[in-house]
């Protein structure tokens, strides 16, 4: 098998220009005996832009325990500093529902989240990219299981044709010493 169309035939039954992508692409890599395998990480991090590596890295920190510790300290800071100014100067400057603070922490829910979800898409697409060169490099293996049975099955026909050709030879040999013996007596 030397073309890409031979390997579709003979591998997958069907000619090669009725394939898929992906299973051209395999049966091109069997026929010129080339790898399939590459590093899917490195090449979508090639291809992503400023705003998707940050909101990778927004998304990293805003779901690390980092960023719960720190979130945690700014709100019980933000308490006591109010409550201090409450009992020393008898004033605040964010009475008690703390309004100014639930407008802070709205403002970085709503810029927090759609940066969030861009990260969540963007690792969904890496999964389906991922998940394509799965399959390539499953079918590929299959493939070449498939070229290595049949290898396996031509050299046993060739073994059981080379023995039967012994066979017969041996056979011949056992019938002339018969018949030379045969003929001594």
């Amino acid at each position: 098998m030397k073309t890409a169309d031979e390997v579709a035939t003979a591998l997958l039954g069907a000619s090669f220009d009725s394939l898929d992508a992906q299973a051209q692409k395999v049966a091109t890599h069997i026929a010129k005996r080339l790898s399939i395998a590459r590093n899917t990480e490195q090449e979508y991090a090639a291809t992503a832009t400023l705003g998707q590596r940050a909101a990778d890295a927004v998304a990293l920190f805003g779901g690390s325990w980092s960023f719960i510790g720190l979130f945690a300290g700014i709100l019980i800071g933000w308490v006591a500093l109010n409550s201090y100014y409450l009992v020393r100067a008898h004033d605040v400057f964010d009475p008690y529902p703390y309004i100014l603070l639930n407008l802070f922490l709205s403002m970085l829910a709503a810029i927090q989240a759609p940066i969030i979800l861009m990260s969540q898409n963007r690792q969904a697409e890496k999964d389906r990219l991922n998940a394509a060169h799965d399959y390539e490099v499953n079918l590929k293996a299959e493939l070449e299981i498939m070229l290595l049975h049949e290898k396996m099955d031509g050299l046993r026909q060739e073994q059981w044709i080379d023995l039967l050709a012994l066979q017969k030879e041996q056979l011949q040999l056992l019938g002339t010493l018969v018949a030379q013996e045969g003929a001594r007596r």
